[in-house]
C-alpha cells in the first residue's frame, strides 16, 4: 500500500461517504448502524472484515473516520469494529462531561450492538484511556488490550508542557480551519511530509466538533482520576505503542503504563509523534498485527 496515497488503498470503502457531524440522530439516520449507550445515547459504528473482533476506540474530538489509514490493513485479517464516540461524527451529543467509565461503557454497547461478546481492544489517546478503563470494568469482554500514544492519567502521568495544555484546551473554541492547524505541531512528528498532514485535516475540518461536546470530552479526561493503582489486575496480553517524539503525551507515559500492566510489551516508533498512525503507518500496522498474531 502505498502511504501517501490512500486513494490507491481504497478507503473510502472504508469509512462509508463524507459525514458532517457531529450532530444529533435525526430521522434520516435511523436506518444507519447504531449502539444504545445505558443512558440512551446513540452511537454510530460500523465494521470492515472478517475474523476475529477488533474494537478500535478514537481519541479526542476525532471521528472513527481518523482510522482510514490502517483499517484496511487491520480489516484483511480480523472484523473490524470502529465507533463515533459520544458528541462527535453521527453519534448523539447529550450535555457533558463525558467521563471516561461512562465513555468505557459506550464501547461495551458497541460490542453488544455487533453481536461480539468479546474482542481484541485498541485504544488511542483518549480512546487508550478508554480502552484502560474496559479492560478493567469489563475484563471477560476483552481478548487482549493495545494503548496507543496514552497514559496512565492521575499521579503516574507524565504531562505535557504547558504551552501544550494551553492550546489543547483552546482548540475546542476555535473555528475549524484554526483549530486543526494550532495543534499540527504537537501532534505530528517533523519528519511527516505536510501532504499526509492535509490528508489527515481534510477529515478534521469536515468532522471538526462543536465547542460543547469537544469541552464535554476534555472534562472527562482532566476529570480522570487514571488507572495506576489498578492495572496489575490486567491479565490479557498488552502492547503498549508510542511514538518516540510524542509532544502531546510524552514517552515516559508510554514507560509507565508498561511497567504497571504485568507482562506487556512496549513498542516505541522512531520518527512519530502522537499521531503515530499518520507518521508511521506501516509500522504502526506491522506492530499491531504481529502482536495480535501471538494472542
Amino acid at each position: 500500500m502505498d502511504e501517501a496515497d490512500p486513494e490507491a488503498a481504497g478507503w473510502h470503502a472504508y469509512i462509508g461517504p463524507a459525514r458532517r457531524g457531529p450532530t444529533r440522530v435525526s430521522t434520516k439516520d435511523r436506518n444507519m448502524p447504531y449502539a444504545t449507550a445505558t443512558d440512551g445515547t446513540r452511537l454510530y459504528w460500523t465494521e470492515s472484515g472478517h475474523g476475529d473482533p477488533l474494537l478500535l476506540i478514537m481519541g479526542l474530538g476525532y471521528t472513527s473516520e481518523m482510522w482510514f489509514r490502517i483499517l484496511p490493513p487491520l480489516a484483511a485479517h480480523y472484523r473490524v469494529l470502529i465507533f463515533d464516540n459520544r458528541g462527535v461524527g453521527l453519534s448523539d451529543a447529550p450535555a457533558g462531561p463525558y467521563l471516561l467509565p461512562l465513555m468505557a461503557d459506550d464501547a461495551a454497547a458497541v460490542l453488544d450492538a455487533a453481536a461480539a461478546g468479546d474482542a481484541h481492544v485498541f485504544g488511542i489517546s483518549m480512546g487508550g484511556m478508554i480502552a484502560q478503563e474496559f479492560a478493567l470494568t469489563h475484563p471477560a469482554r476483552v481478548q487482549s488490550l493495545i494503548v496507543g500514544c496514552s497514559t496512565t492519567g492521575g499521579a503516574g502521568a507524565t504531562p505535557a508542557p504547558p504551552a501544550v495544555l494551553e492550546a489543547l484546551k483552546q482548540r475546542g473554541s476555535l473555528p475549524a480551519e484554526t483549530g486543526v492547524e494550532v495543534m499540527v505541531p504537537y501532534l505530528y512528528d517533523d519528519s511527516t511530509p505536510r501532504q499526509r498532514i492535509d490528508e489527515d485535516l481534510v477529515i478534521r475540518r469536515r468532522t471538526y466538533p462543536v465547542t460543547a461536546s469537544y469541552e464535554a470530552q476534555l472534562a472527562g479526561v482532566f476529570a480522570w482520576t487514571g488507572t495506576l493503582d489498578r492495572l496489575g489486575s490486567i491479565s490479557v496480553p498488552t502492547l503498549v505503542i508510542h511514538g518516540a517524539n510524542d509532544r502531546l503525551i510524552p514517552l515516559e507515559n508510554a514507560h509507565t503504563l508498561a511497567r504497571a500492566i504485568p507482562g506487556a510489551q512496549l513498542k516505541v516508533l522512531p520518527d512519530a509523534g502522537h499521531v503515530f498512525i499518520t507518521d508511521q503507518t506501516d509500522r504502526t500496522c506491522e506492530a499491531v498485527l504481529a502482536f495480535l498474531a501471538e494472542c
